[in-house]
């Protein structure tokens, strides 16, 4: 929120992207890793699992070969389970606006999105999704990637309240009250 001296009047900012650019990048956590089979197929898991039922999906990526792979990874076996995949959207790290890809990716009222990329083009999808279309964090799932408070940091508050997604082993997380809660594998003992 933005104070417009002399008025004590609070405004929206107009435009939804990280500023300053520089210092975000900075604070970006390094491009994304290579995905895991335990990870797609745990990602795969948490949406049948979900109530109510998941069947329809939209599948967004950065344009790093690392969520490329990923993304289709994901497809294939989200296919293989029986769903359907309404769209893929990629993005770049960097773009004027975000606007377009924004729209393609939240088009269609899929039940869930699903989404593998770079911290800071993800950070920025995000904050343009909210700001511009009817995308729910709460309906978005992603992978382990994006599993990092620098993500929720450089997205600002709120901004991917109840967004979960998978990390590299199996485990799961979940974003709330601007932190991430990691949950060990269902299938992991106590140690």
């Amino acid at each position: 929120m933005t104070i417009i001296a002399g008025t004590g009047r609070a405004t929206r900012p107009r435009s939804p992207l990280v500023r300053p650019l520089p210092a975000a990048r900075a604070a970006a956590p390094a491009q994304p890793a290579g995905h895991t089979a335990a990870e797609v197929a745990a990602l795969v898991e948490q949406l049948t699992a979900a109530r109510p039922r998941i069947e329809t999906v939209t599948v967004g990526h950065g344009r790093d070969a690392a969520s490329r792979a990923a993304a289709q990874a994901f497809v294939r076996s989200w296919e293989a389970a029986g769903g359907t995949v309404l769209a893929v959207v990629d993005w770049p790290e960097e773009a004027a606006s975000w606007l377009r890809p924004a729209r393609r990716f939240a088009a269609g009222d899929p039940d869930a999105w699903v989404v593998a990329g770079a911290a800071l083009g993800w950070a920025q999808m995000s904050r343009r999704l909210r700001h511009s279309t009817g995308w729910q964090p709460r309906r978005t799932y992603a992978f382990a990637c994006l599993g990092d408070v620098r993500v929720v940091e450089l997205a600002g508050p709120a901004t991917l309240e109840d967004m979960r997604g998978v990390a590299a082993d199996g485990s799961t997380w979940r974003i709330g009250r601007g932190l991430i809660t990691y949950y060990p594998h269902p299938d992991e003992g106590p140690r």
